[in-house]
């Protein structure tokens, strides 16, 4: 299998089916050629377990907002966040002998049993995922990074080719979308922003676990002359959360293809 986006440089001209199979034929035949690698059964039901987990957190935020919305038209008003559910469910039973309608009240509450049935089968696919991860080798050895958890250690075991498949730990996080863009020509580098041309599931998780270390690193307080503290003096947090999933992605690559645990270095001094 071939990616799409590689085999439109082969199409000459027209577009029809006798000049697809041409196109993938040329495709295939270039020794550079990069191929898609099948998935095994088992990460096809692990990636199942995950993108089911995913779509059920995006109802479960898209219920949350449209109640949020539907309220504040009423006065009622909460921040973002599903932490959030207890002061908008708190306000609905306090508004019984209030002016707020009987039809929103009624409405909200069937809201509510949606996010609370939504919750509950979120966290037991979590709990799944987090017991699979606890029964694999390589799950638990990627969880002795910083900001890999089961969820995120179980995606990569769902969505991510065979390590050997990546010369060097660079083109695992280019694969992932985790390097700039680059426009070189004449010698000369030019170093755009972060392509995002890759993994996306697994891209995301690592930047969000990269951002809870930093949240952590600047609540504990960083260790003086580290990799993270030097960058957080210089660049804002989302940047250096970027460069931080850039860093754990390569220690992923090393850490598989070597059997070896997380020797971290971003958090410690040199």
């Amino acid at each position: 299998m071939i990616p799409p986006v590689y085999v439109k440089p082969f199409v000459r001209r027209q577009k029809n089916d006798a000049t697809d199979a041409e196109a993938i034929v040329e495709a295939a035949s270039r020794p550079t050629m990069r191929f898609v690698t099948v998935k095994t059964e088992d990460q096809q039901a692990r990636s199942m377990i995950f993108r089911t987990r995913d779509l059920l957190v995006r109802q479960r935020t898209q219920l949350i907002n449209a109640l949020r919305g539907h309220l504040a038209e009423h006065g009622i008003v909460a921040a973002q966040g599903i932490a959030q559910v207890r002061r908008l469910a708190a306000a609905l039973h306090e508004a019984v002998d209030t002016t707020l309608p009987a039809l929103v009240r009624e409405l909200g509450e069937q809201y509510l049993e949606h996010i609370d049935r939504l919750s509950t089968e979120i966290a037991g696919l979590e709990q799944r995922l987090r017991r699979l991860s606890k029964d694999d080798e390589t799950a638990v050895r990627l969880q002795t990074v910083p900001g890999i958890g089961p969820i995120t250690a179980a995606a990569i075991e769902a969505f991510a080719p065979p390590m050997t498949t990546f010369r060097r730990g660079r083109d695992f996080a280019a694969w992932l979308g985790l390097v700039p863009r680059q426009h070189s020509s004449g010698g000369k580098q030019r170093l755009g922003r972060t392509s995002k041309m890759g993994q996306r599931d697994i891209r995301r998780l690592l930047i969000i676990g990269a951002m809870g270390v930093i949240r952590w690193t600047i609540r504990t307080g960083p260790a003086e002359g580290s990799w993270l503290a030097r960058m957080l003096t210089r660049k804002p947090r989302l940047l250096v959360a970027i460069a931080l999933a850039n860093k754990m992605a390569r220690s992923v690559w090393a850490m598989l293809t070597r059997g070896e645990d997380y020797r971290g270095s971003a958090l410690v001094a040199a």
